[in-house]
């Protein structure tokens, strides 16, 4: 096994987990198995309990954990599938070494920091970077684990010392450090200023860590002069900086690292047995990259939320938005509304951000009210969805918007005018406990049943029987009130195994209005986006009905050896042909 831990330093939030899922994917592009880790030095057990505003997006995995979304991209980017252990958090590691402690494992030893919590950290990493992550169930050949916060941060301490440690047990051919930092260019001088990346590295390799490669984020490409002042201060040589400076994708980060000698570096750095044979699945992120550049044609979707400030808040919405964009050659553009900004009493509290807000509702081509938590702003959504079903807008609610879709339904059309969201569809969950806040969700990857033939949805999906998505979420539609609905063309198309709860609903009369009770973002990938979202895109061009009349052959986004990556000609996509009729 093979690791390759990544660190930051200068500022948190600097890109370490798109480098590292760079890293994993210009390897994996070498025919290696690739998986990853990233530890969070917080004190949460796991991402559950926070807001969005805090670390971004809550992502969900297959077995129901909740965690960073940097695994987001560590999935979407080597299209392989992570277990909650993947997440590691100073709070997992104390509570499993408590535990310990209270069986009396330790035999009556005082269990501190160094050793306990330490070996701790290094056993959990060696267990979990052999487990599979790829389809076809082979043990990892390389791990790439990534160390959230800034080199120097009290709460990571332990997590350094216990690599401090690893690099001699696992011997120095098995192990090596990236260590990516800020090149700040003050607008006052336009120079390229090296000193917070040497005091970074100084650091770092006083708690006893040498960076093998220093990644440099900055703006503009790296000067020569400033990569060899880095390289003679740092302790590296200059092949050993390598500049990632901004650019306009981020699928065109790993071509920006393979073309700097990164695999070369690294294969040398870890003994690895990588070929020079041409390496196809890269070939394609070039030309799924270069395609982004190229679209002309727009397309404008309103994401109304209450979490708008915060791009991160809405990550793999975002993602799943950007995939089907580029499968039908449009450029997207998300408005973000605030949906607390759509309600009467901002009218009269604050006029011009309420007429602002539905000037955009207004000139968007489709509108997806995401999922959330609390009744704040829900309203303003209300008023979203109320819009999308008169004007015919196209409309995807997800989670919390597939919710409050089924209540204005039930205001407006059935007279349920005192109808919220939380009587109308709280019922008994087994996995709900009022008394405890984190892991109470129904959470991780279930199945939904198609209950009818003739479901946009189902069409999307290729026409399959069931789909298996990830799901979090507390409340649910009350089953019992179904009939009501259905019989004014509000159809809940899709249900769990036992048919006890609604997942899937379709308005009949209507461009697409659809709800789902998962979240579809979760498992789209560049090349086979999420159906669900894929249908709001097609819908919003005006593209639709053309590409369910020509069979809706989703299967055509995954490559020949059943793996959703690039490695697939893009040309060969059926979704092109729509875009140049």
């Amino acid at each position: 096994m093979k690791y390759i831990l990544v660190t930051g330093g200068v500022i948190s939030g600097i890109g370490k987990g798109i480098i590292a899922s760079s890293v994993g994917t210009i390897l994996k592009s070498c025919g290696l198995h690739v998986t990853a880790i990233k530890i969070d030095p917080y004190i949460n057990i796991d991402a559950g309990t926070f807001s969005p505003y805090e670390h971004g997006e809550v992502f969900v995995l297959d077995d129901g954990g909740e965690v960073d979304l940097d695994l987001g991209n560590y999935e979407r980017f080597l299209d392989i599938r992570l277990t909650r252990d993947n997440n590691l958090t100073t709070g997992k590691i104390y509570q499993s070494v408590i535990n310990k402690e209270r069986r009396g494992d330790y035999l009556g030893k005082t269990v501190q920091v160094v050793p306990h919590i330490t070996d701790a950290i290094q056993e959990w990493v060696v267990k979990q970077a052999k487990v599979p992550v790829d389809d076809d169930d082979v043990e990892p050949q390389v791990c790439v684990i990534e160390l959230g916060g800034t080199v120097g941060d009290i709460e990571s301490m332990p997590f350094i010392e216990a690599f401090r440690q690893f690099q001699f047990k696992v011997k120095r051919e098995n192990f090596c450090n990236i260590h990516v930092s800020l090149i700040p260019q003050p607008s006052a001088t336009g120079e390229q200023k090296t000193k917070p990346t040497q005091n970074s590295v100084r650091e770092l390799r006083g708690l006893g860590l040498s960076p093998d490669l220093i990644m440099c984020r900055c703006s503009t490409a790296l000067e020569n002069s400033v990569k060899e002042k880095i390289s003679m201060f740092c302790h590296v040589e200059p092949e050993q900086v390598i500049c990632v400076h901004d650019v306009s994708s981020i699928y065109k980060v790993p071509l920006l690292l393979e073309k700097q000698g990164v695999v070369g570096y690294l294969s040398r750095r870890l003994d690895m047995p990588i070929g020079t044979r041409p390496r196809r699945m890269l070939t394609k992120w070039k030309e799924m990259s270069d395609r982004s550049d190229r679209l002309l044609e727009h397309c404008s979707i309103a994401l109304v939320g209450k979490y708008t400030k915060f791009s991160d808040s809405y990550a793999s919405v975002i993602k799943a938005l950007e995939h089907s964009a580029l499968a039908i050659s449009h450029k997207l553009e998300v408005m973000y509304i605030d949906s607390a900004s759509l309600e009467p009493s901002t009218l009269q509290d604050e006029p011009v951000k309420y007429h602002e807000a539905w000037q955009k509702l207004c000139s968007a081509d489709g509108i997806l009210v995401p999922g959330g938590f609390g009744v704040r702003g829900t309203e303003g959504k209300i008023h979203a969805i109320n819009w999308a079903r008169k004007q015919k807008k196209p409309f995807l609610g997800v989670c919390l918007g597939m919710q409050l879709a089924v209540c204005e339904f039930a205001r407006n059309i059935l007279g349920w005018t005192d109808c919220r969201v939380e009587p109308l569809q709280v019922i008994d969950m087994p996995e709900h406990n009022p008394g405890q806040m984190g892991g109470t969700m129904r959470l991780g990857k279930r199945r939904t049943i198609f209950k009818t033939n003739n479901s946009v949805l189902r069409k999307l999906y290729g026409d399959a029987e069931y789909v298996d998505e990830r799901h979090r979420h507390r409340f649910e539609v009350n089953p019992e009130l179904k009939s009501h609905f259905e019989e004014k063309g509000f159809r809940f198309v899709g249900q769990d195994v036992e048919g006890e709860r609604m997942e899937v609903i379709e308005l009949d009369d209507h461009p697409y209005f659809v709800g789902v009770q998962y979240h579809p973002e979760f498992t789209s990938r560049p090349i086979k986006p999420s159906p669900p979202y894929l249908g709001l895109l097609l819908a919003a061009a005006g593209k639709l009905q053309s590409y369910l009349q020509k069979g809706c052959r989703l299967d055509t986004y995954s490559d020949r050896s059943g793996s959703s990556t690039p490695d697939l000609e893009i040309s060969e996509l059926k979704l092109l042909s729509i875009s140049n009729e």
